[in-house]
């Protein structure tokens, strides 16, 4: 089901939101094309939600512009964005029915009741909860709750929905499975999703577009892949996590942990480094070494099962990390 409303085109064109003398978020440049899912990532206080709040209208902005499919939006109201913002704790009504929950825009909009309960009974079908119509939000699961959220805020046909933090009060199980919805929802609808979350995880499965931001700035965007794969900075491999960072000298390089390995004996090869190991873990599939190496530098080494040398490595144990030269990535700005 295609959306009639806008591309959902949106760009943040030099956007700093300053609270006094302290920049939340500092001069911003990004476009973010039309049907797309955006994940703004990063650790908090970074200027993710602020940057949402912005787009939504919920926070002024202190200068720049924000443009929405080429319309500046800026001092508009939220009312008259083209957006829908759905925010974590769902903010469901108790009193109301499941459907009257997701028809309550439109009856702020005056639309007629019946005309509203039709359309919010489509929405629900949309999300699969057709037959959950005339429940009160205390007899549904939070999963479900989710969903009604996600409906209410859908039904004005927006060209971008706004997702602030949607699945942090969810089992880890039924995050998996809603994470799941949510893309097929936006591919079916066609319009932009611009989500916004802590969670590394949650960013590289979700985005066709991640934001990586750190002190109000954006430090890298891209695929995925990219950010997973190419980190241009030491901050973006350690965030995004299942990378080593190794000061050589001359430079730094990233190293995925999976590329990292444990071997015996002694090696002269410059992509060894003589380490302790600190602490042991299994990991389902095989066993993740924290080590630290003798320039006191953290490092991880993802060992399969049947590679694990068939005793247990011990902590405070002496090994030797080595990567292949293919599996290491320069960064800029060294390994700080």
């Amino acid at each position: 089901m295609a959306q009639e409303a806008g591309r959902g085109e949106v760009e943040f064109a030099h956007v700093t939101k300053a609270y006094g003398p302290s920049l939340a978020v500092d001069a911003i440049d990004l476009k973010i094309p039309a049907s797309t899912y955006c994940c703004l990532l990063g650790p908090s206080g970074c200027g993710k939600t602020t940057s949402l709040r912005m787009l939504a209208g919920h926070e002024a902005v202190t200068s720049g512009d924000i443009l929405l499919d080429d319309a500046n939006v800026t001092l508009l109201p939220p009312a008259r964005r083209g957006t829908a913002m759905m925010f974590q704790s769902y903010a469901l009504f108790p009193h109301l029915t499941v459907a009257e929950n997701v028809a309550f825009a439109l009856k702020m909009k005056g639309v007629p009741k019946v005309q509203r309960l039709l359309k919010a009974k489509d929405m629900l079908e949309i999300v699969d909860l057709g037959r959950f119509a005339e429940r009160r939000p205390s007899q549904l699961s939070g999963g479900q709750q989710q969903r009604v959220a996600l409906a209410r805020a859908l039904i004005t046909s927006p060209s971008v929905l706004l997702l602030d933090e949607p699945l942090s009060a969810l089992d880890p199980f039924l995050r998996l499975k809603v994470r799941g919805e949510l893309k097929r929802l936006q591919k079916s609808l066609g319009i932009s999703f611009v989500h916004v979350t802590h969670s590394q995880d949650e960013a590289l499965a979700l985005s066709d577009l991640v934001v990586l931001m750190n002190g109000g700035r954006i430090v890298q965007k891209g695929t995925a892949e990219d950010l997973f794969s190419r980190p241009r900075t030491a901050f973006v491999a350690r965030f995004i996590g299942a990378h080593n960072v190794i000061d050589l000298g001359d430079r730094a390089i990233a190293v995925r942990t999976d590329q990292t390995r444990l071997i015996a004996g002694h090696s002269d090869d410059s992509n060894t480094r003589e380490a302790t190991v600190k602490t042991v873990e299994y990991a389902g599939t095989g066993f993740s070494i924290q080590l630290v190496d003798d320039r006191g530098s953290d490092l991880t080494a993802l060992v399969p099962e049947q590679d694990f040398r068939g005793a247990p490595i011990s902590e405070g144990e002496r090994v030797r990390a080595t990567w292949a030269p293919q599996a290491a990535h320069v960064l800029e700005g060294g390994a700080r």
